[in-house]
């Protein structure tokens, strides 16, 4: 019999700080969050052994709105491949074999990008190897495209100020599985992902 037990935490960054100088208002910059779950198979005794469980996470620079909206030209663009995030890369984890919205991820550290259209949202997985704590932003080369994940998409009724992203683990019995989401201004967009 397997057992699973799932955790699920968030670490969402600072909200946006205020500080008033010489009479102006000024924003604090982008901060880093984390999204994460964590997986434990208490029957497994390879984890047991390893004393973790395995997590699936995704560590992400927060930029926010401070008065603009996305999809213009200079703020997540239509049709051109945005990084996803602020500052250094974003970095999707996985411990464990996946399947994200219909599309097999192996396990493995990916740098995670979105491809924004009017017809629909791309998830873009490239496959990152140097194990570095942050990584850099880097020119797209579609070349590296690991995994390309069809997003849904729906329209918030409140515009969420600051890029947020959630790894929504299930409570339902059987597979484990949860659901991706990513929303910022007025749009969220959802993936579900389920181990393999």
């Amino acid at each position: 019999m397997r057992l699973l037990t799932v955790s699920f935490l968030l670490l969402a960054g600072a909200p946006a700080l205020l500080s008033a100088q010489a009479g102006a208002r000024r924003a604090a910059p982008s901060t880093r969050a984390t999204a994460e779950v964590a997986l434990t198979f208490a029957d497994t005794a390879a984890q047991r052994a390893a004393g973790k469980p395995a997590l699936i996470r995704l560590d992400y620079g927060q930029p926010h709105l401070r008065g603009r909206h996305i999809n213009t030209d200079s703020l997540v663009p239509l049709g051109t491949v945005w990084r996803l995030g602020a500052n250094a890369a974003t970095l999707f984890t996985t411990d464990v074999p996946l399947t994200l919205g219909g599309v097999a991820v192996p396990a493995g550290r990916y740098v995670a990008q979105m491809l924004p259209a009017k017809s629909g949202w791309t998830l873009i997985l490239q496959a990152e190897t140097t194990g570095a704590a942050q990584v850099n932003v880097t020119p797209y080369d579609a070349a590296k495209d690991a995994a390309r994940i069809p997003m849904r998409s729906s329209v918030l009724a409140t515009p969420l100020e600051s890029l947020s992203m959630w790894l929504v683990p299930s409570t339902a019995p059987g597979a484990q599985r949860g659901e991706l989401r990513i929303g910022w201004d007025t749009v969220l967009l959802t993936a579900e992902w389920m181990v393999r």
